[in-house]
């Protein structure tokens, strides 16, 4: 008869050996290595809650950058919510898949109500994170979106949309794992896509990382508190404002 003791450790072995991360934490510091090129006085970090804050943190405390969130909320077929049919995002960012409305029979009703609730959702999540401190300004500056992972990439999609429509001139979407086929495609909806891992084919998520539980809006909430203050504006516009071009 086996040893559990021993079958456990071998368990415990392959899983580690099958695991690219060992946490998120372990993620957003090697992104930070990626990242130090486009580390300025015009960039923000924004972390997709809730699995993307942790990541975004470590980048931001390595890179020494403001930390602040931008909200996504998947739009989800009603009986089968493991498949996203769209994402919404803040500043009425909006994106959906005509294909698997379609093919999932979706009613214009069912449309309507899952696009409400998750709305009215993404409006209480949006205040909640907001009172570590004013939205971050992005006019002018670029933003790299952080997140824990990709799949699909309709969430990133939303992400790298919200940044622009905040005024983001340019954005560099950063995860630790994606699909190849899938970070090609975001390619077309950032300025600048990095990805630490990419696979052949889309895999649930955790089987990238060693421990990979799950982050609720009270982590994100110790998370944006634990960085402090996000600055709004930065120096360098603050002076060109003001007339004087700095020299």
């Amino acid at each position: 008869m086996d040893d559990p003791a021993l079958s456990s450790d071998h368990t415990d072995r392959r899983a580690y050996l099958r695991s690219l991360f060992l946490d998120r934490q372990d993620a957003g510091r090697r992104l930070a290595d990626r990242l130090r090129v486009f580390r300025g006085p015009d960039v923000v970090v924004l972390g997709v809650p809730c699995g993307g804050v942790p990541v975004a943190f470590e980048i931001a405390a390595q890179l020494r950058l403001p930390l602040d969130t931008i909200v996504v909320n998947k739009l989800r077929v009603p009986y089968r919510p493991d498949l996203p049919f769209g994402a919404i995002g803040e500043d009425d960012t909006r994106i959906i898949d005509e294909v698997i409305v379609r093919s999932s029979l979706l009613t214009p009703q069912e449309l309507t109500d899952t696009e409400s609730h998750e709305r009215a959702s993404l409006h209480r999540r949006s205040e909640r994170f907001r009172r570590h401190g004013p939205q971050a300004k992005l006019g002018g500056r670029t933003a790299l979106v952080i997140d824990d992972g990709v799949t699909t990439g309709i969430t990133a999609r939303t992400a790298c949309h919200a940044a622009y429509r905040r005024g983001a001139v340019r954005v560099v979407l950063a995860v630790p794992v994606a699909p190849h086929r899938i970070v090609r495609l975001l390619a077309y909806h950032a300025d600048k896509v990095v990805c630490l891992e990419t696979r052949a084919a889309p895999r649930p998520l955790d089987e990238s990382y060693l421990r990979f539980d799950p982050v609720t809006d009270t982590e994100v909430d110790r998370l944006l508190g634990a960085h402090g203050p996000t600055p709004s504006v930065p120096r360098r516009i603050r002076l060109a404002e003001s007339g004087n071009d700095g020299r």
